[in-house]
């Protein structure tokens, strides 16, 4: 049998709450701190951000926070998501393995990045915000913001890391022909952006430059508010319904996951996956290995370290305890602009420290080889990002090809390739070079993280 097989969902089936895993934990995480008084921050620090309904999820104790009825009518445009066996990339594997993908790419922007823009632009509107503003690095999240905000009637000003803005321009007039106002980053526009320029005229950009000029702007505006696309609880909680769909979809083909693979850059796509499976294996219903992959050029969870520091580089968030390279790093422009951010999820960090998930950094040009592997396997291009998690799949399916191991692979292909052509493009020119990241970068920016708490 060679065809590729696909599992679907009725929108019946399509989740009615988000996941939150955080209550079924060994141990809570740390909060975020104050800069100043290193005293826990409350919800009140968090109101000139952010509305009060997703300050209230990022701090839930309550395991379930059901979906509003608007926001799943909007996700009804796309969910459910199809599950897919890949069975073309197995024959050309030779590998006994079963890999399964739950695809991300059929949202109306591309990509798993509208499962928390949708909610977040709803609940802005519904607390009478007129204008939102945000960070992007390859742009998913930003035409994810771009289309939701255009849904709820709101404006949208993005800050787009310089690099991508530079090397994907269509992501640009993607967010452009949703209504958003698109600048590159660092701008001329902000005080922190003013700052980086004046130090570094040429700067590619960073993610956290980015979220310093969005944050900048929206905490000067009573009517704006910031929203973020990783990283945050709230954010990676809305993420959830990939990996609740993805649950029931393997019941329909009979697996249980032994290994689930995700790319993580600020985590919101790997723990929307893995957080439900998670809770499977808490429980002992299953017990498969989770394994982050991020790049090698920005390796925060194999190469940072776990302590507070600021989620921006300008220094304007609380402190978020979290695998970190250092807030003022610049990662090399590597083509996942997505995955170019200095720190990880706090809550992710703190569930690697728990020893419930592991890591692997993988160099990009094994990603892109990857990726077209799977593309002329499968299909479907892959954006840069996902790539990174098709790699350790191969690599896992591979090793079982050697073993004779008939084990159940899961990954996630968080959203489509099509705007990214330009970077597969120099991949296939042999422009793509690998960055390895030395060992004093990492040494130059941790020397700077804030003082111990």
């Amino acid at each position: 049998m060679d065809q590729q097989v696909k599992y679907l969902l009725q929108e019946s089936e399509m989740p009615r709450s988000w996941y939150n895993v955080i209550p079924d934990l060994p141990a809570p995480p740390p909060p975020p701190l104050h800069p100043g008084t290193r005293e826990p921050v409350g919800p009140d620090a968090l109101a000139p951000l952010f509305p009060m309904a997703l300050i209230e999820q990022e701090v839930s104790a309550e395991r379930y926070i059901p979906i509003p009825e608007p926001v799943l009518d909007v996700y009804r445009l796309w969910r459910p998501t199809p599950l897919l066996r890949a069975r073309r990339l197995e024959q050309a594997l030779g590998t006994p393995a079963r890999i399964y993908y739950k695809y991300e790419g059929t949202s109306p922007a591309g990509s798993h990045k509208p499962n928390t823009a949708v909610p977040q632009a709803y609940y802005n509107a519904a607390e009478g915000v007129k204008k939102l503003t945000t960070e992007t690095g390859a742009g998913q999240w930003g035409s994810a913001l771009a289309f939701a905000s255009a849904v709820f009637g709101l404006e949208c000003e993005v800050w787009q890391v310089r690099a991508s803005y530079d090397q994907k321009p269509y992501r640009r007039l993607l967010m452009e022909a949703y209504g958003a106002k698109v600048h590159p980053s660092p701008s001329g526009l902000t005080n922190s952006g003013r700052a980086v320029l004046a130090e570094h005229p040429d700067s590619t950009g960073s993610l956290g430059i980015a979220i310093s000029e969005a944050v900048e702007m929206a905490a000067g505006d009573p009517a704006t508010r910031y929203s973020l696309g990783s990283v945050l609880n709230h954010v990676l909680m809305h993420q959830t319904v990939i990996g609740e769909e993805a649950i029931k979809q393997l019941a329909q083909a009979g697996d249980t996951p032994d290994l689930i693979v995700g790319c993580t850059g600020g985590g919101s796509n790997f723990s929307g996956l893995v957080f439900p499976f998670l809770r499977e294996k808490l429980a002992g219903r299953m017990n498969p290995v989770l394994r982050a992959v991020e790049p090698a050029a920005c390796p925060s969870f194999t190469r940072g370290v776990y302590t507070y520091d600021f989620g921006d580089t300008a220094g304007l968030t609380p402190l978020l305890k979290m695998h970190t390279l250092g807030h003022d790093f610049v990662p090399d422009p590597i083509h996942a602009g997505g995955l170019r951010y200095h720190g990880m999820s706090p809550l992710l960090s703190h569930i690697y420290e728990l020893g419930l998930i592991e890591a692997v950094a993988k160099p990009q040009s094994e990603c892109f080889a990857a990726g077209l592997q799977f593309a002329r396997a499968e299909g479907i291009l892959p954006a840069p990002e996902p790539t990174h998690a098709i790699a350790a799949c191969i690599e896992e399916a591979l090793r079982c090809k050697e073993t004779g191991e008939e084990k159940v692979i899961l990954t996630a292909v968080c959203g489509h390739g099509l705007l990214d052509l330009s970077a597969y493009g120099s991949y296939q020119a042999g422009q793509v070079v690998d960055f390895e990241l030395p060992m004093e970068a990492v040494r130059d920016a941790l020397s700077r993280l804030p003082a111990s708490v």
